[in-house]
């Protein structure tokens, strides 16, 4: 078992290893609602305990790689079988180093009991009747011993006659089921219920306690209907509650007066006899139905019309919350769809909006219709300015680290990439479904309403006001962090939604996309040649907003970094390799043209005439010390250094840099930020912008930490600061605390990131400081 899956840090490359339960919850808890905390332990480990039973029966040792085709009809049979397999699952031993790993990641919750929910998908089918009941959740306590029971009793609910009936009445082979298992704390609740949503209207239904009351339909639920449009109260209905359920916790009883609990069949827990004075009250107090309704209406706005949420009202030691337990949206988000292609989620979240194709032909780029999902082979340099007014984007080819990729999650906007075949097989003018968490896109009916049209009506509302997307949901108050956390930017018309995040300033402003705004499809000489005036004018305006907008916070811009084909669509490009790559980049093409380097320079010295000292200037793609050395003469040149505040830094993404750093100190470099997604593609050899080859391409490879790690610590023994900017640590937040451990200095990420980042940070950092106070009183 490699790893635990927290749920605010499980991405969109991990749905297939945590389920569709717990991926649904994932989203819904990053997206800031109060999601029940918990972690996944994940499919794989479920492979490899099969691959550990030590069993003489044929049938169990080839378990792994089964895909068990019985004669289902023959029920002595299939019973014989899943008793058998049942049966050796049971009796395994689960390692005592995976039961040690769970058990310490839960005893944080400072809770007894503990909840194991199955959470799975089947990775060949797109649709799956409803699963519900299929696998029943486990509750035990938390201890060892109980942990190895309740993830066998899960694990083995795959095994028994129904399941496998159902496996094989759906033509589902076993191989093809990733079952994972969500694990989450447990506690005393004050009342729980669920709440239904549809077009029509809402129902909320409330007992008091936990919720199983309802689910094995032992109490008559109170009963609220809600009218969607003003979230009032249309009628309320009392029902008929004469049991509630609690964790076996002697503390209930007296808090709440309660008759002599029954132990109940459900490990853990007790059924209470409910006093009569409260079997006539409501359960759900009236400031959590208004906290209900109000989540419902976020919903709607972000999710569509229909979905099915869990609530509970949680005792915790420091007072009563609202926590989501369970989230369904897929059965009814997307009501009458057609799957049409898939390919790699680049940028959450879903809309439904018009296609529009850019095939081959020439087409006026300017004619582009705005509210569109645009559909191309890839996107071209001089394309990037028309993302932002698109609803979505599909693209044939690219990975999760293209430039398309990257504005789209600074965006906001849903991105599917390596879509292959995408142009051919839509048209424009069809209604499409881009689904960004998936990676899939649905033909949608003529007719058809749900959550595209919601979303696009929220995204009309932001765009009406200048915005793109709405603000990330922050949940305060935030602990307090060592570690800086800074953005990653280039967009000017999104400073206002983001400037208040709690960060630290931006951590890279990316000079080539910002540019995209200024250009007009123009390469930068030409401009040069004819406008520099107006060009310069236009820079320097760009520019500020950022510095004013975040002083005193540091702006850290990143000089220009086209690589060579991506300039191929301007006009005045040089001949040089269009090889994808890698080209004529960085600060290699500053000596070949000296020129739009200088220009820039006397940009951000305009800045810093008008009294803004908080410009950092980094540079993209260091090859060698001397392409340093010649910059930072171009630099002094511009009197950037004359502002005392004012830092030369380097990107660390060319391996290089790492046996050259202290030459690189002497040389001049103020500290480095490390770039994963170009240093992942030079360590490994997998180009990141062929989508095909994402598997391979992965910034947790142990070639590439180790990479990280050495420049983090060689930074600190030279005495600069250490920073990352690429997107490995939005990607894969579970890296974050390694990084805190090494030293990092400071994590940039995208807007959407923010909190996922902040609160990975806080926890690692908390962790370190327990460990040092364990040291000490040892």
């Amino acid at each position: 078992m490699d790893k635990l899956y927290w749920l605010d840090q499980i991405k969109l490359q991990d749905r297939s290893k945590v389920g569709d339960k717990a991926f649904h919850l994932s989203r819904t808890m990053q997206r800031g609602y109060p999601v029940m905390p918990g972690f996944v332990v994940s499919a794989t480990v479920l492979q490899e305990f099969l691959e550990t039973l030590n069993s003489s029966e044929a049938l169990v040792v080839d378990l792994p790689d089964s895909s068990l085709h019985l004669d289902v009809d023959n029920w002595r049979q299939l019973q014989q079988v899943a008793g058998r397999l049942r049966q050796e699952m049971t009796t395994a031993t689960v390692p005592p180093q995976w039961l040690k790993t769970i058990f310490n990641a839960a005893s944080q919750w400072e809770t007894e009991c503990l909840i194991f929910r199955p959470s799975f998908v089947i990775t060949a089918t797109s649709k799956m009747s409803n699963l519900s009941g299929l696998l029943e959740s486990q509750i035990c306590g938390c201890n060892l011993e109980a942990i190895a029971t309740a993830l066998k009793q899960i694990w083995s609910q795959m095994f028994r006659a129904k399941s496998l009936l159902y496996w094989q009445r759906k033509g589902v082979d076993l191989r093809q089921v990733n079952l994972a298992v969500l694990v989450q704390p447990l506690r005393n609740a004050l009342a729980s219920g669920l709440l239904s949503a549809h077009s029509q209207g809402w129902e909320i239904q409330a007992t008091w306690g936990l919720g199983i009351a309802i689910a094995n339909g032992e109490v008559l639920p109170d009963v609220y209907y809600i009218q969607p449009e003003t979230g009032a109260v249309l009628e309320r209905h009392m029902g008929n509650k004469m049991i509630t359920y609690g964790v076996d916790d002697t503390l209930l009883v007296a808090q709440q007066s309660l008759h002599t609990p029954v132990l109940s069949d459900l490990t853990n827990l007790v059924v209470y006899p409910l006093e009569e004075a409260k079997q006539q009250q409501y359960a759900l107090q009236e400031e959590y139905l208004r906290q209900l309704i109000s989540l419902a209406h976020q919903f709607v706005r972000e999710l569509g019309a229909n979905f099915t949420l869990k609530w509970t009202i949680s005792e915790e030691t420091i007072g009563r919350k609202l926590y989501l337990t369970h989230v369904n949206t897929s059965q009814s988000a997307i009501p009458d769809e057609q799957l049409l292609i898939g390919g790699l989620g680049a940028s959450p979240g879903r809309v439904t909006a018009t296609a529009y194709v850019l095939d081959n032909s020439i087409q006026k780029l300017e004619q582009l219709p705005k509210k569109v999902v645009l559909v191309a082979s890839a996107i071209a340099s001089d394309m990037l300015l028309m993302l932002q007014n698109c609803y979505g984007i599909i693209t044939e080819q690219g990975g999760l680290t293209s430039h398309a990729a990257i504005l789209a999650r600074e965006l906001g906007i849903p991105a599917v990439v390596n879509a292959s075949g995408a142009t051919s097989m839509i048209q424009t003018g069809e209604r499409l479904l881009v689904d960004g968490d998936k990676g899939e896109i649905y033909r949608v009916n003529k007719g058809t309403s749900g959550v595209g049209e919601v979303e696009e009506m929220s995204r009309q509302g932001n765009e009406d006001k200048g915005e793109n997307f709405s603000t990330p949901q922050i949940q305060n108050p935030l602990p307090v962090i060592a570690t800086q956390l800074l953005l990653n930017l280039s967009q000017p018309n999104l400073i206002k939604r983001v400037q208040s995040l709690p960060v630290d300033g931006v951590g890279l402003l990316r000079s080539e996309l910002m540019a995209m705004t200024i250009l007009e499809g123009q390469h930068p000489n030409t401009w040069l040649q004819e406008r520099k005036t107006q060009l310069l004018e236009r820079w320097y305006e760009q520019v500020i907003q950022f510095a004013s907008a975040f002083a005193p916070r540091p702006v850290f811009y990143r000089s220009l970094d086209w690589r060579s084909h991506e300039l191929l669509s301007f006009s005045h490009t040089s001949s040089f390799s269009s090889q994808p790559m890698l080209g004529n980049r960085g600060t290699f093409s500053y000596l070949e043209n000296p020129a739009v380097f200088e220009f820039e320079l006397e940009a951000l010295a305009a800045v810093q005439k008008s009294g803004y000292s908080n410009i950092r200037l980094l540079l993209p793609f260091v090859r060698t010390v001397e392409e340093f050395s010649f910059c930072r003469q171009k630099v002094e040149q511009a009197n950037l250094t004359q502002v005392p505040q004012f830092q030369l830094w380097i990107m660390a993404e060319v391996p290089s840099v790492l046996f050259l750093l202290p030459e690189y100190v002497k040389a001049g470099v103020a500290g480095i930020s490390i770039g994963t997604n170009d240093l992942t593609q030079l360590l490994l050899g997998v180009d990141r912008e062929q989508g095909q080859l994402a598997r391979a391409f992965d910034e947790r490879h142990p070639v590439v930490m180790n990479m990280i790690a050495q420049l983090i610590k060689m930074a600190k023994n030279a005495g600069i600061p250490c920073s990352i900017c690429g997107q490995a640590p939005a990607l894969y937040p579970e890296i974050i605390e390694q990084l805190v451990q090494w030293g990092i200095t400071s994590i940039s990420v995208e807007p959407e990131a923010v909190e996922r980042t902040y609160q990975a940070i806080a926890r690692a950092e908390q962790r370190l400081i327990l460990k040092a106070a364990r040291q000490i009183l040892q």
